[in-house]
């Protein structure tokens, strides 16, 4: 039986939308359309033209990488803290990455072509892009550090804390097979991790949930990756770290 439809939220929900004010606010908010994000939606694919850039208000979406055999890996993840559709940015017609829905939510999309008018015409919404390119281009580069020099222990609590970060809650759906293409790993070792982690109390994991019990021994074991990205991130957006924590503060 399916379950309620979802109250719709806000496009101030979405970070990047809620630090935009007077003109820039108005203009964005008219060019916006409600979309829900349903598991395994793929909002732009590689080599085919972005018609649309989305900002999450809730859930989360992956930026992948699928080599010609098939294997995957992820180099960005994001949700409510940002948008989804760089390469219109950049001013280019699609890229070679996926962006695939991970957890479902709901989003407020405009087309490419509005976004680029509006950052000729907008100077406050040129600025908050410009500043996200600039916090999406870290954890770019801090993933294929990540997953050239670091454990799949130390991957894979990046990975948790920067999920349950943008879903702001200790709970986040993902099997282990999902999570073994994220991070470009085998499962069996997903599989080790994960058990070995649920032995010492950290996380619960079971029938593809993952709950975290203990963030503080989470955050002992993640590599400087994590850190990284979650510091430049309140260097170049800190109204929007703020407001993440009043929200979190009600939320509590």
């Amino acid at each position: 039986m399916a379950g309620a439809p979802r109250a719709l939220l806000a496009p101030e929900d979405n970070m990047l939308l809620a630090l935009l004010s007077g003109r820039s606010a108005t203009d964005a908010r008219e060019a916006l359309t409600p979309v829900e994000l349903r598991f395994g939606d793929i909002l732009h694919a590689a080599y085919q033209a972005q018609e649309y850039v989305y900002f999450p208000t809730a859930g989360i979406v992956s930026i992948l990488y699928r080599m010609r055999s098939g294997a995957s890996a992820e180099i960005a993840l994001t949700g409510k803290t940002g948008m989804v559709g760089l390469a219109a940015y950049f001013e280019g017609d699609a890229s070679t990455v996926n962006a695939i829905v991970q957890v479902p939510g709901q989003a407020y999309r405009m087309t490419a072509r509005k976004m680029r008018a509006l950052m000729l015409s907008e100077p406050t919404f040129r600025s908050v892009l410009s500043r996200y390119a600039q916090v999406v281009m870290t954890q770019m580069v801090q993933t294929a550090v990540c997953n050239r020099y670091h454990s799949t222990e130390q991957q894979l609590a990046r990975w948790i804390l920067h999920s349950i970060d943008l879903a702001e809650s200790n709970e986040i759906r993902m099997t282990q097979q999902l999570l073994a293409e994220i991070l470009g790993v085998r499962r069996e070792g997903i599989s080790a991790v994960a058990n070995r982690l649920r032995a010492n109390g950290i996380i619960d994991y079971g029938r593809g949930e993952i709950r975290i019990l203990q963030r503080a021994n989470l955050e002992r074991i993640v590599c400087e990756c994590y850190g990284v990205v979650v510091e430049e991130t309140a260097r170049l957006l800190p109204e929007a770290k703020r407001r993440s924590q009043r929200g979190r503060k009600r939320g509590t």
